[in-house]
């Protein structure tokens, strides 16, 4: 395990800071040494602190260790995989966001990737700026920041589909839908905009916190999968304007 903070001399752009003011601790894992070295190099340019593990054994003994606020988590990795060190993650109960970095395009590799808890993904190959802005987005919604008051209801109703705001909770003909933070945030924003066809931009922005453009499939796949779980318990709710976006609505009689 590796550790930097960037070049001598340089003088980084801000980065999103903790709750102490110092910056915000970044855990990369990839055993392909030369990335590593090149993420660990360029991020901690950035501002940020960054440590490197180089397999899926490491990286759990790192996330105790270093309590990263972000992992970016190689996939492909021999022994244990990305996939594998996001489910001992959450099953210990460690919610820090995670971005896999994947070459794998199959709907069961994605699937798996989410069914892990992951906030993010990026394909291989993929640019820094990418990566960096997509760092940038997660962070600034997950660090640095107490919870907002609750305002009005707490909880939101579309058809048999409830939304418990305070408790994080989803429940659809009584019965409970787990959901990972990420995907309670699409519902959410969704259902609060239900009867509204909602742009896959929009949802970017305002679930991820993507202020620039990018050519990500992350909408898509999201929906996708929240879509099987909403399904599984009654009639569908998320529907496709071809072309637009989505639309959350109870369905019609």
């Amino acid at each position: 395990m590796t550790s930097t903070s960037g070049p001598a001399g340089a003088s980084p752009p801000a980065v999103p800071l903790r709750g102490d003011g110092s910056p915000a601790r970044l855990l990369v894992v990839d055993d392909e040494e030369s990335l590593a070295d090149l993420l660990v190099e360029a991020l901690s340019f950035q501002g940020y602190e960054v440590t490197a593990a180089r397999s899926g054994t490491e990286a759990l003994t790192a996330v105790e260790g270093v309590r990263p606020d972000l992992v970016i988590l190689d996939v492909n990795m021999p022994g244990l995989d990305g996939f594998a060190v996001a489910d001992r993650m959450r099953a210990s109960g460690d919610a820090t966001p995670i971005i896999f970095l994947t070459a794998r395009t199959a709907p069961d590799d994605l699937r798996d990737g989410f069914g892990s808890g992951g906030d993010d993904y990026l394909m291989k190959p993929f640019r820094l700026e990418e990566l960096s802005l997509r760092v940038s987005a997660v962070l600034r919604r997950t660090i640095g920041r107490e919870a907002a008051p609750s305002r009005g209801t707490d909880t939101v109703a579309v058809a048999d589909l409830v939304l418990d705001l305070a408790a994080h909770q989803v429940t659809r003909d009584g019965k409970t839908i787990d959901l990972s933070p990420t995907e309670f945030r699409l519902l959410r924003y969704l259902a609060a905009n239900a009867g509204r066809v909602v742009s896959k931009s929009e949802l970017l922005k305002q679930v991820w916190g993507y202020d620039f453009e990018t050519e990500s499939s992350l909408a898509e796949t999201y929906v996708f999968y929240l879509r099987r779980k909403l399904d599984k318990l009654g009639p569908r709710l998320i529907h496709t304007v071809r072309g637009v976006g989505y639309m959350l609505r109870p369905p019609q009689a």
